[in-house]
């Protein structure tokens, strides 16, 4: 079996491609901040958010499958997402009135993101009642991924070189 060392460089590299690129594709942005609340959508309607600062501007996305700005559906579209901005009362509460496409499937996510009033009581400034992040953050084992990728590259490599040295010397013998 001849393997040359180009198609086994364009295999590695289409696989590598794919490998990193689909998960990326199958997600829509959901914004996430301090400042964001997510509340999940199950029915047409407005949805009020309240705990901003007065008038402060309070951008809502809507993700899911099938949205777009007129939130019209199609049959197995990939999941997208449309923004709209809105200001908040002087209570502090923003409403984003909320269409779902025809047949709309899966889940549904509405993120409302703006200046957050600040919680009565409460050390967060931002007024955040979620859960604390813990854990470690995925972008902060970026060095770890190259290495780790580097050293499968160049594991790859050497195999190759070797079953091309192997193939060669079994030639001349």
């Amino acid at each position: 079996m001849k393997l040359s060392l180009k198609k086994v460089g364009v295999s590695a590299a289409l696989a590598g491609a794919l490998l990193f690129a689909a998960p990326a594709v199958a997600q829509a942005y959901v914004p996430s901040s301090p400042n964001t609340v997510t509340v999940t959508v199950t029915s047409d309607g407005p949805v009020p958010v309240s705990g901003f600062q007065a008038g402060a501007q309070v951008t809502f996305t809507l993700v899911g499958r099938g949205v777009t700005g007129a939130n019209i559906a199609t049959a197995n579209l990939p999941v997208t997402s449309a923004s709209v901005t809105k200001t908040a009362d002087s209570s502090g509460s923003a409403t984003a009135n909320v269409t779902l496409p025809a047949g709309a499937s899966g889940t549904y996510t509405l993120a409302a993101t703006g200046a957050r009033a600040a919680a009565s009581g409460s050390n967060n400034a931002g007024g955040n009642t979620g859960l604390p992040a813990t854990g470690f953050d995925a972008s902060s084992m970026l060095g770890i991924w190259v290495g780790g990728g580097a050293l499968v590259l160049a594991g790859g490599t050497i195999a190759v070189a070797t079953t091309v040295r192997r193939n060669r010397a079994e030639g001349k013998a």
